[in-house]
């Protein structure tokens, strides 16, 4: 059933020209400082890249082990790039050179000891923010490293200050936002849900408590990682927690709205997209996807669903979506990624959602220049022309790398190179329309 309500005219707008990319940026000077990359919105500034793989696959520039254990993704600054993974039978940070992928440092964080539990495989892409580096471990520690050495300047733990959980038993795999003087993170306790934490010393600022209850979610945090929206006229943290998707106001904590709807009782995962005053969040395990408007109510804020979308319409199990132009790309059905397109005003499937495309599995996504990226489980990678027009896949190719465990990790592209994690090995491809020898 699609369960549709009136979108205003002004709310189309807002839609249709959400998605554009980062202006001002020069693909030399792009970085990648976070989950996501710039407004964790999956896009990337880069132009000029490879618009055809089967004219000209991308090339290899490195392809390097040593960085761990893990799923983690990439965050790309200052000419280093910088993931967390499995380190001396724990779990920490490490940095390379973006240019050659030499190691620079690592840092472990945890070990695999009765305190931390053995949550093998990292989660976390680190955040950059200035000369701090900020990670979460699975285990739920949350610890601000110096960006040179990985020398650790503070760190809190998630269990032991706020009673944190998960809502199932794969560890924290939430990562950290930078905001202003702050750093936000989501422990999952029963009375702070979120906290806003002082980037430069930890000390805590607030703490919020979710009031979300009922549907068919867990108590805990989940999966997903803390975005940023104005909408409603307020800013305020929007997260997908254990119960659902929940948005709490910036400026101290103060519980806005929760929507149970979306919550699954095994793992809630994709980030959820922020355009104007709506949010679109989807989870899989046969939940679905929606779409949300956030107005004004009293002193607080309200969400009224503008529609629905079951799981046999849309379903994103974990991988990503991103909104381009007021139209959701991802990877739709539950452990697979089968390429599709969808209306945002009004959640109208434009294309796809019923073949797999050139690869099997879930597949994890990011745009630019025009084009999708996806890079399925089974490491696949396909580019896919970012038009609601028709599916146009414009080539594929099989890294140089693929291991036995899923491929997992998102794709990041910046400075003109496509950056692939897949456990220990980290792989740079160039993708730039003249690549220089």
């Amino acid at each position: 059933m699609h369960r549709s309500r009136t979108v205003s005219l002004l709310a189309l707008v807002v839609l249709f020209v959400a998605g554009g990319s980062a202006a001002g940026e020069t693909i030399e000077s792009a970085e990648w400082t976070q989950w996501r990359g710039p407004d964790r919105a999956n896009r990337s500034p880069d132009t000029g890249l490879l618009k055809d793989w089967n004219a000209q696959p991308p090339k290899l520039v490195y392809d390097v082990n040593g960085v761990g254990e893990g799923y983690a993704g990439v965050a790309v600054a200052g000419g280093k790039v910088y993931t967390t993974g499995g380190i001396d039978g724990g779990q920490g940070a490490i940095a390379l050179d973006a240019a050659t992928g030499k190691i620079l440092w690592k840092r472990q964080l945890i070990d695999f000891s009765p305190r931390h539990g053995n949550y093998s495989g990292s989660r976390c892409t680190p955040s950059i923010d200035g000369d701090r580096l900020y990670v979460i471990a699975s285990s739920g520690l949350i610890a601000c490293l110096n960006i040179e050495d990985g020398k650790i300047l503070w760190s809190k733990d998630f269990v032991r200050e706020w009673s944190g959980q998960m809502m199932s038993g794969w560890g924290f795999s939430e990562s950290p936002l930078v905001d202003g003087e702050w750093v936000l993170c989501t422990p999952g306790g029963p009375q702070a849900m979120l906290v806003a934490l002082n980037k430069l010393t930890g000390e805590e600022i607030w703490r919020a408590k979710s009031e979300l209850k009922g549907g068919a979610g867990k108590e805990g945090a989940a999966y997903s990682s803390i975005v940023v929206s104005n909408g409603g006229g307020v800013k305020q943290y929007v997260q997908l927690v254990g119960r659902g998707l929940i948005g709490v106001r910036a400026s101290d904590g103060k519980y806005l709205w929760g929507y149970a709807e979306i919550a699954n009782r095994t793992a809630s995962i994709p980030t959820p997209l922020v355009s104007g005053d709506f949010v679109f969040t989807s989870t899989g395990y046969g939940t679905g996807a929606a779409l949300l408007k956030l107005v004004p109510e009293g002193e607080g804020i309200a969400c009224q669903e503008q529609y629905f979308l079951n799981a046999d319409q849309l379903q994103n199990h974990h991988g990503g979506m991103v909104l381009v132009d007021g139209y959701v790309y991802c990877g739709h059905r539950h452990n697979q990624g089968f390429p599709i397109c969808v209306e945002l005003a009004t959640g109208k499937t434009m294309w796809g959602g019923e073949t797999s495309g050139p690869g099997s599995g879930s597949a994890a996504i990011t745009y630019a220049d025009g084009h999708l990226v996806f890079r399925y489980q089974n490491g696949e990678v396909a580019l896919i022309e970012a038009t609601p027009a028709e599916y146009r896949l414009k080539g594929s190719f099989r890294p140089v790398h693929v291991g036995e465990k899923a491929c997992w990790a998102h794709p990041v592209v910046i400075g003109g190179k496509l950056y692939l994690r897949d456990q220990d090995h980290l792989m740079c491809y160039d993708l730039r329309e003249s690549p220089a020898e």
